[in-house]
């Protein structure tokens, strides 16, 4: 039986979004009240637009959250003075400042497909620091990655899933990380219109945490996540893989337009439909 005197872990997860991706925001919220509504949801904005994104928060009641983002977008301002848009990609790292033991940080160009609180308690420090879902061989570092010793044999990963705990990775690991080893994350990290992923991946390996995939931490889990996947599966539970086991989200990482013929399409606009209903009431 749990100790009645010990205080209930807090999970949470967490989106950034605003008008603009509105698009993409009401069918994720439309998959999350289907799929994970018991677990609270903060949605942290991306910008000051953010009239649609205030009323969808109401409307599928979920937390509409404003942390104090001066010091994070400083620091955004210094990496990319060049690009006054992107940089606020960074602000997904506000999530790590939610009153949360552990949270889920997942990109809106998403949707859920099966209940997520299995996951939660699976952080533990030292054996499983963050839990991400996909890796990312191309999308993090340039060739100077090997010129550093924590850097050869790191573990890349695509951000747009992580699980961790602000006990073991904080906003303020962030700002220590980058306030000490700027030069060289600007040396290593991959350019082309890449902003937070580098970051992410920079700070998790500097600070030595034991990555782990989602299909490592839970056995009947798939690791397939990627809208172009193939030999996908749908059962009354949800989507399987190849060798049957459970695809828990589909992210478009990458997409230049919105879903129409692909495997896991289908599923979007259904519940873009849904959402739009839901919205026009």
């Amino acid at each position: 039986m749990p100790d009645p005197t010990i205080p209930a872990k807090k999970y949470g997860i967490a989106v950034i979004a605003n008008d603009k991706i509105s698009d993409w925001l009401l069918p994720f919220l439309e998959s999350y009240l289907a799929t994970n509504k018991a677990t609270p949801l903060y949605l942290i904005p991306y910008d000051d637009n953010v009239s649609v994104t205030r009323r969808a928060a109401d409307i599928y009641g979920v937390n509409f959250v404003t942390p104090d983002s001066a010091e994070l977008d400083a620091l955004a301002a210094r990496l990319y003075p060049l690009f006054p848009g992107h940089r606020r990609r960074l602000r997904k790292f506000l999530s790590l400042a939610l009153p949360l033991d552990e949270v889920l940080y997942v990109d809106v160009d998403t949707l859920l497909f099966r209940d997520f609180s299995e996951l939660f308690g699976l952080i533990e420090s030292k054996k499983t620091d963050f839990l991400m879902a996909s890796s990312s061989e191309e999308y993090v570092y340039n060739k100077k990655q090997a010129n550093y010793e924590f850097l050869r044999d790191a573990r890349l990963f695509n951000d747009g899933f992580f699980l961790t705990s602000n006990h073991i990775l904080s906003l303020r690991d962030f700002y220590e990380t980058m306030k000490q080893d700027e030069k060289i994350f600007h040396t290593v990290r991959k350019r082309g219109m890449l902003f937070a992923q580098p970051m992410t991946n920079f700070v998790v390996h500097r600070r030595g945490l034991k990555v782990a995939s989602l299909r490592e931490c839970i056995e009947t889990a798939s690791d397939e996540s990627f809208y172009k996947a193939e030999n996908v599966s749908f059962t009354p539970d949800g989507p399987i893989d190849l060798v049957g086991n459970r695809i828990f989200f589909a992210h478009w990482a990458g997409a230049t337009s919105l879903p129409a013929r692909r495997v896991f399409d289908a599923v979007w606009r259904q519940y873009s439909e849904k959402a739009s209903a839901r919205m026009s009431k």
